[in-house]
């Protein structure tokens, strides 16, 4: 059995991140979403375990896939839970330069391997920032979100 390790922020889950949690599931026998802490990014619009949740409904309809939190190195998580790869999205070149930076890293101390998987044109644009800034103000984001996020941003940014 090959499992793979689907770590980010999520915050939120977009479609962008749902497509390649599909394409992983067809790809592999287990895909682990981990959503985990990233102090870089400060401490986020929803909680770690909102993120969770929110991307379990989002993946609902896979029956490979998990979905956990994290808080520590992704690498000792992709240990802990055995995972053969980890897999990360790359939506335009930029996103490859820092995530292969990474993954070198990541291999380096842990020997997991990155495998990466090009987004769809039609979701290559998508981004967790700007899907928070439009709900923010009010804009509709529904094309780009799972139900369960659309529902989860219209509480936090009532109009």
């Amino acid at each position: 059995m090959t499992r793979v390790l689907y770590p980010g922020s999520f915050d939120p889950i977009h479609n962008g991140h749902v497509e390649l949690i599909e394409t992983a599931a067809r790809l592999w026998d287990e895909v682990v979403v981990a959503t985990v802490g990233n102090p870089g990014k400060g401490h986020g619009l929803f909680t770690l375990d909102e993120r969770a949740e929110l991307a379990a409904a989002s993946v609902a309809h896979l029956g490979n896939v998990r979905v956990i939190t994290h808080s520590s190195l992704v690498v000792d998580l992709a240990r802990e839970i055995e995972a053969d790869f980890m897999v990360k999205g790359l939506r335009v070149v930029s996103d490859f330069e820092s995530e292969l930076q990474q993954a070198q890293m990541n291999q380096a101390i842990s020997g997991v391997h990155t495998v990466f998987l090009p987004s769809a044109t039609t979701h290559s644009f998508v981004a967790s920032r700007l899907i928070r800034e439009i709900a923010r103000f009010g804009g509709d984001i529904s094309s780009t979100v799972p139900t369960p996020v659309a529902e989860a941003l219209a509480r936090k940014f009532p109009q």
